[in-house]
Parts: C-alpha cells; sequence; structure tokens
C-alpha cells in the first residue's frame, strides 16, 4: 500500500542559469514541472511576471522531429537486417550519445537528402500510379484507330463515349436507322457496366443522332490534351512507365545506401526530442528580465539530489508537503513480487492522493485466480518460461516488462493449481502412453480432480472469495482508522463481518462443528440489530435511522452476489480442463500405431496451442474483473493522475548516466 509521499518544490533562479540548470533538472529525472496558467490569472503575479517559453522553437523542433521520422520509417522498410523480437532502445552512455551526435551538420545533411529521395520517390509512385490509371481507361479504346483530338470534318462528325451495359443495343440501331441510314455505329469494347462505341454521321445530322444517343444514357468520353490514337498514347506511357520503374530502382539503391546511416538518424530524432522538451518546458515556467521562476512535484526521498542541484547554482527554493485536500500526482512504490501486478492497478485507474495503493494486497490474490482458472502444469511452465527468456534475452522496459514479470508469476501458480489438480496438458501423457506405448500411465492428483469433484472446487472457489472480500472490506476499516473515524471502522464493516458469518455459521455450521449453528443464530441477531441501530446514523429523527438501518440489511444481497461471481474461478477452471481431455480424445480417435501416434501429436499440438491461447485471454480478464468489480468496489477510489517527471524521454536510445 505505498503511494510515494509527494513534496510541493518552488525554485527561483537566475536567468542566466536557466539552461544549465534545466539541462541537469532534466538529467535528474525528478521533477514533475507544474503548469503556472492559475498565476498568469492572478493580477498580483501578472504585474511581476510573464510566461517564459518560445513556442516557435517548440514548432520548429516538432516539424524536424516529424520529418526525421518519415526518414526513419523509410530506412526501416529498407533495412534487410534481422529484426529483434521485441524492439528496445539501445544502452548508450551520455558521452557515447554526445559522440553519437557531434556531426549534426552531417546527420542533418544526410537527413536532408534522404527527404529529397523519399520526395522523388513519392511524385515517382504518383506519377506511376496516374499513368497506370490512364492506360486503364484507355485499353477499351485501343481498336480505335482515328487521332484521339479528331472529332469532325467537314461533311461529319464523330461520336466516342460509353451507354450503360443494360441498353438493347439493337433497339439503339433501331431507333438510329429511324432518324437516319447514313451513320456508322461500332462497339469497341463492353464490360458489365457499359458498352464502349463510336458512331460516325453526317455534320448536318449529328444533333439528330445525339438526340437519340441520350436517350439510351449516352455520355462524351473526354481525352484531354491527348492526340494521335489510344494505341501510341499507351505506348507512350509504358513507355515512361519503364523509365519511371529505373528511376525508382536507382532511388531504392541510394535510399538502401544510407541505412547504414539509420543508428545515427535515430540519435539526432532523440536529441531533437530531448531539445524540444527542454524548450517546451520553459513553458510552464514565469520569468522576468533577470530571474525565473518554477514550481513543480518531487518524490520525498528525491529532495537530497535535487537540493545540491539547486545549491550548485545558487537558486532560492522551499520545499513543502501538499495541503489537506490538494491533489498531487501518484507515483507508486512496491516490492520486487508486488510491482509486476501495478499494470493492473493502472489499467483500471491509478489511486487518488486520499486512498492507498491496492496492489501489494492485489497481487497474490490476482496470481492465485489466475494459476486457478488456467491450472495446467504444462501452461505455467510455457508461460513462466517464455517471459523468463524474454525477460533475460530482452532490454524491454515499462508496461511490457511489467507485464512479462507478472505473467512469470502467474505461470508458476498456473503449475501449482495444475500439480494440485493433476494436470499436465490435461491428460495428454496418459493418451500418448495408451496410443504410442500401449501402457497405462496416470498422474494422480495432489488434491482433487476438478472435472470428477466439480462442487469441491466450486466450495473452495466460494470460500476463496469470501476471503478476498473480507480483506477488501479489511482495507476499507484500515482506512477508517487511518482518517480517525474508528467507529465507523466498526460500524459498516464490523457488524458487516459478523453478520455474514453468523448468517453462514446458522446455515451451513453444523456440517464443519456440530452446534455452531445456535452460536450463527445468535451472532446474525447481535450483528442485525447492531446495524439497524448504526447504518442510518447520517439521518436525521429516530424514525429515519430506524429504517435507514432495516433497509441497509438488504445489502446482504449485494455480498450474496459479490460471493456467487468467484463461481467462476470453476467455471474457467473446468474449460480449461474439459477442453484439454477432449483434445486427448480427438487425438486418440486413430487408435494405435505409427500413423494414430502422428495424428495424435499434430491434434495435441494444435488443440493445445489453442486452449492456452483463447483460455490464457479469459483468464488474464477475468482475474482482472475480479479485482475491479469485487474486490476494489469495497474501498477503492481511483482518478489519481500518474507522476510524470521532466527527463529524456527518448524512443532509440537509452541515455545512462
Amino acid at each position: 500500500m505505498a503511494i510515494v509521499n509527494m513534496n510541493k518544490i518552488s525554485i527561483v533562479g537566475l536567468n542566466s542559469e536557466k539552461s544549465w540548470l534545466v539541462k541537469d533538472i532534466m538529467d535528474l529525472g525528478v521533477v514533475e514541472v507544474s503548469s503556472q496558467d492559475s498565476k498568469l490569472a492572478d493580477p498580483d503575479w501578472l504585474r511581476y511576471v510573464r510566461k517564459d517559453g518560445n513556442e516557435d522553437a517548440v514548432l520548429n523542433y516538432d516539424t524536424k522531429i516529424s520529418k526525421i521520422n518519415d526518414v526513419l520509417i523509410t530506412l526501416e522498410s529498407y533495412d534487410t537486417s534481422k529484426k529483434p523480437l521485441f524492439s528496445t532502445r539501445k544502452l548508450v552512455s551520455s558521452k557515447e550519445f554526445d559522440d553519437m551526435i557531434d556531426n549534426i551538420n552531417v546527420i542533418d545533411g544526410n537527413v536532408s537528402k534522404m527527404v529529397e529521395l523519399s520526395k522523388s520517390y513519392n511524385d515517382l509512385c504518383s506519377e506511376q500510379n496516374k499513368l497506370e490509371a490512364s492506360i486503364l481507361s484507355l485499353k477499351p479504346w485501343v481498336k480505335y484507330e482515328l487521332p484521339l483530338e479528331f472529332r469532325e470534318t467537314i461533311y461529319t462528325s464523330i461520336f466516342i463515349g460509353v451507354v450503360p451495359g443494360v441498353i438493347d443495343v439493337d433497339r439503339l440501331k433501331s431507333d438510329l436507322d429511324q432518324q437516319t441510314d447514313k451513320y456508322v455505329i461500332d462497339i469497341l469494347a463492353s464490360d458489365r457496366e457499359q458498352y464502349y462505341i463510336t458512331t460516325i454521321c453526317l455534320t448536318k445530322e449529328k444533333d439528330d443522332v445525339y438526340e437519340v444517343l441520350k436517350q439510351f444514357g449516352f455520355n462524351n468520353a473526354e481525352f484531354k490534351d491527348l492526340t494521335g490514337t489510344p494505341s501510341e498514347n499507351i505506348i507512350l506511357y509504358e513507355k515512361r512507365l519503364k523509365e519511371i520503374s529505373e528511376s525508382k530502382s536507382a532511388i531504392e539503391k541510394s535510399i538502401s545506401e544510407y541505412v547504414c546511416y539509420k543508428e545515427e538518424i535515430q540519435a539526432y530524432y532523440d536529441y531533437l526530442t530531448i531539445e524540444k522538451d527542454k524548450n517546451k518546458i520553459l513553458g510552464n515556467m514565469l520569468k522576468t528580465d533577470t530571474t525565473f521562476y518554477l514550481q513543480g512535484w518531487i518524490p520525498d526521498s528525491s529532495k537530497e539530489q535535487l537540493d545540491c542541484v539547486l545549491k550548485k547554482y545558487e537558486c532560492w527554493f522551499e520545499i513543502s508537503e501538499p495541503e489537506e485536500g490538494e491533489p498531487y500526482p501518484i507515483l507508486l512504490n512496491n516490492n520486487s513480487f508486488s510491482q509486476p501486478f501495478e499494470s493492473i492497478t493502472e489499467l483500471y485507474s491509478l489511486p487518488s492522493p486520499t486512498n492507498i495503493d491496492p496492489t501489494s494486497i492485489m497481487a497474490p490474490f490476482y496470481m492465485m485466480f489466475f494459476g486457478l482458472m488456467l491450472a495446467d502444469v504444462g501452461y505455467g511452465a510455457i508461460i513462466s518460461g517464455a517471459c523468463f527468456t524474454i525477460l533475460r534475452k530482452f532490454n524491454i522496459e515499462g508496461n511490457l516488462k511489467k507485464m512479462m514479470k507478472m505473467f512469470f508469476y502467474c505461470g508458476l501458480a498456473t503449475i501449482f493449481w495444475g500439480i494440485m489438480f493433476g494436470s499436465y496438458f490435461g491428460d495428454a501423457f496418459t493418451t500418448i502412453a495408451r496410443v504410442m506405448f500401449n501402457a497405462d500411465f496416470l498422474i494422480k492428483p495432489i488434491w482433487i480432480n476438478p472435472i470428477t469433484e466439480p462442487m469441491t472446487l466450486l466450495i473452495f472457489s466460494l470460500l476463496f472469495g469470501v476471503v478476498h472480500l473480507f480483506v477488501g472490506m479489511g482495507v476499507k476499516a484500515y482506512m477508517y482508522i487511518r482518517d480517525g473515524h474508528p467507529l465507523d471502522a466498526l460500524f459498516d464493516i464490523g457488524f458487516w463481518y459478523g453478520f455474514i458469518i453468523g448468517i453462514a455459521l446458522w446455515l451451513f455450521g453444523n456440517s464443519v462443528i456440530a452446534g455452531s449453528n445456535v452460536v450463527g443464530k445468535w451472532m446474525t441477531i447481535a450483528f442485525g440489530i447492531g446495524l439497524i441501530l448504526t447504518q442510518g446514523r447520517e439521518k436525521e429523527g429516530l424514525i429515519s435511522k430506524l429504517l435507514s438501518g432495516v433497509l441497509s440489511l438488504y445489502g446482504i444481497t449485494s455480498y450474496l452476489s459479490d460471493v456467487l461471481s468467484y463461481s467462476r474461478l470453476l467455471a474457467l477452471g473446468l474449460a480449461t480442463g474439459v477442453i484439454s481431455s477432449v483434445i486427448s480424445v480427438l487425438g486418440s480417435l486413430g487408435g494405435t500405431g505409427l500413423i494414430a501416434s502422428i495424428l495424435l501429436v499434430i491434434v495435441l499440438l494444435i488443440g493445445h496451442t489453442f486452449n492456452i491461447a483463447i483460455n490464457s485471454l479469459g483468464t488474464f480478464v477475468h482475474a482482472a474483473r475480479l479485482q475491479y468489480v469485487e474486490f476494489f468496489g469495497k474501498f477503492y477510489e481511483g482518478g489519481g493522475d500518474a507522476f510524470n517527471p521532466f527527463m529524456k524521454k527518448t524512443k532509440y536510445i537509452k541515455i545512462t548516466k
């Protein structure tokens, strides 16, 4: 339950030292700089200070970064080297990073050349697309042997165009015959949508001919700026396409030669990002002619580090705790086991400043729920083994690293429950022994087989759920006591504990301890009365208090519903086990022998790959749901804003101190 204590810091320094101070604060990476817009709305501040920063410089950096990003995307597509499974940042020291960007002018020149090459290539692609579209549009007219610009002589006129494919061509000719017998119509091509036609008639009769054509949906074909026959134009276009293809190949070869500079350009990208962030942070600072003012948040454990930097530049500064009710950024701090499960908390929402971090309490429950629902030694070994390999082989960071560690632990829990239930890829080993070796081999569960004893697992799941709910209620009680309300903890949590336990003993106690149902009955009555007398304590008037207290007992249905939700532990566990058994049955349908053995191996590989994929996803989601709805619902308030320190946020290079 560790939310890092945050302190508010205010700094005043000299403008002449500002750029160096900002660099050192960025290197520390422990200060979140706050916006000062509220102070600019205060007339008392506005008389003395103005906003710092240079928006034009930030915009200029953004433009450069965008251009370099396009260059890197292009280079990536031409990089034929083997790509790692996970993309990770390269670790370099500060000196090595400075050496990488030492020749910025050369790198910038390479970027400019790449931009020119990319532009030329894109222009050629655009021209190629236009030419291909033009060829496609001319192909239906390839049989037309007259120049396209030739539409009329002294005595004749030519109509070139299309009519819908649904018309009756014979009827069109018949209607034209009624107007004149001095015409020639030629259908050059057709497709599902239209006929491509030319019609030659006497110039003096062209209006009558055109009127008939229009009645059949005729549209003139436009060939802007084209001269010569369609075939001649197609030949010219194809010749140009060949030239474009050769030019593109030459440009591609030139681009490939710049792949060796990719790492330098990546370093340049990160350098510009750092410089942009430095300039951008000035927008959250105020200044006078000679001084600047900065305000932000810093973790309690980092005060000494910042103190040394500020004294180095002879800054005035004040560090203070947040005022009561003042929101502050949230930074979680958990041990090595719980930290990976912060990703589950963050998927929901970070805690509010007045709440607690539930990660350390939630982590063992999430891990055990995940394992209980998947519950197979083979599946757990695959998950943990894959995560362990990825963590060792790749320098992954952030939430992905947390997720890998979390699934590693969840895989171990899956192995544990698989041993308890005797599930090793279901009963695959038993089936393999029977089909391949005609032998009997059975791995017995240490505890139960859920498929044959589902009620036992159901009861255990519900009891596990009760413990989970009670822990969540206990956290709420702790928060009441922490905030100075011990009676609220007693009335709203303690009495419900007693009431729920009393009902459970009253209904089921005799099956465990003889006579405990009597104890349960009196516990239920006593704590029920306690709830009636205390749950309406905020109301005005005795009747309202008692009525609210009586109605509060209806809350037992909510607790019952919450407990029943844990039956999904049984449902998901059975789903995994049943599908595994079905896979073994399908694989053994071939009987025994070599072919049957090959069939079995294929079915097991495909079936268990599907089973682990689909049920791992379901397990991940439902284990999270039990935390979010049942557990968090008892005490948790989200809505916290993550601590976002001013630091070097690079994409390709990780700079170590």
